[in-house]
């Protein structure tokens, strides 16, 4: 079985965009997406630096676009579930048929919008642990007050806080902890400090239609595989102010059977998890168009050997 993976903010680097638009139709459709959105989504993927995609209303739908660019272009593959870590999610949702893309973007739009609003507040950031014991980094985070925001699996934990409290994690690590990394995000997401934006973002989707999911979309909350639409839209929402636990989601993957695991571009960050925590499945990240015949090749393979398993 293929999973089908988008990854989160934090993963975007400057002119990461710049390949993909060069494909037959891209720029007209993500051209089409900016005018739907009021952001130029071409000119942030191509020519802004570091600091201009760090901004979280920046960041969160230009990383959706890329990963709906990227999928696209793949063509008609079949995965048998997706996910998506974070603001991805939105970008699964749309792989699973429970929003369209430009549904999905504007209300991505109105969260990156809402989220950079919340972080305004009080100077706050996150930062990824390496190494260590999970049990025990998160009885240190909860002691210096950080919330253990990402629960990510393959030994990595990500905290979030304020920046004084980040500082005094970088100053007394967790026992075991070889680094404390911190991450290219403008605030400390998935915490109670995001509670404002919850709000907002449960407003706008309101005006939502979400249709049931046509494939298994398995969720950050709980790593449960959510049947329903509505329920859907509802931890979308929700997760804006709670934990990341991509651990259960990957917990997940092994359940169902995958063999294989796609992450869109920009890829890198959640297959480099699975090499570590998912032993046996074949992970690919879509870094630039040159991925896509090995994505193809991988994606034909996984359906083969589920057409195969069936038939057995």
């Amino acid at each position: 079985m293929l999973v089908l993976v988008a990854p989160g903010q934090g993963a975007q680097t400057p002119g990461f965009l710049t390949p993909w638009l060069e494909l037959p139709g891209a720029a007209d459709r993500v051209a089409a997406w900016s005018d739907a959105i009021g952001l130029d989504l071409a000119h942030y993927g191509t020519k802004a630096d570091a600091d201009e995609i760090r901004d979280t209303a920046v960041a969160q739908p230009l990383l959706v676009a890329a990963g709906l660019l990227s999928a696209a272009a793949l063509g008609d593959i079949t995965p048998g579930a997706v996910a998506g870590h974070s603001v991805g999610e939105f970008t699964a949702a749309v792989f699973a048929g429970v929003l369209d893309d430009t549904a999905a973007l504007g209300l991505v739009r109105k969260r990156g919008l809402a989220m950079a609003e919340a972080a305004s507040v009080t100077e706050t950031g996150m930062a990824a642990l390496l190494g260590g014991d999970p049990d025990v980094s998160v009885a240190h985070l909860e002691k210096l007050g950080l919330t253990p925001a990402n629960i990510n699996g393959a030994g990595q934990i990500v905290a979030a806080g304020t920046l004084e409290q980040l500082a005094a994690l970088a100053e007394d690590k967790p026992e075991g902890v070889r680094k404390v990394i911190a991450l290219k995000v403008a605030g400390a997401f998935h915490t109670h400090h995001m509670a404002p934006a919850v709000e907002r973002l449960a407003v706008a989707a309101r005006d939502l239609a979400p249709a049931d999911p046509t494939t298994a979309y398995v969720s950050n909350r709980d790593g449960r595989t959510v049947t329903g639409g509505a329920e859907v839209l509802e931890r979308l929402v929700g997760q804006v102010a709670n934990p990341v636990r991509w651990d259960l989601c990957m917990e997940t993957f092994k359940e169902l059977g995958v063999t294989a695991l796609i992450e869109v571009c920009p890829g890198g960050t959640l297959t480099g998890l699975a090499k570590r925590a998912l032993p046996g499945v074949k992970p690919l990240a879509l870094k630039t168009p040159d991925d896509l015949d090995a994505a193809r090749e991988l994606a034909a393979t996984a359906s083969e050997s589920a057409a195969d398993a069936v038939g057995a």
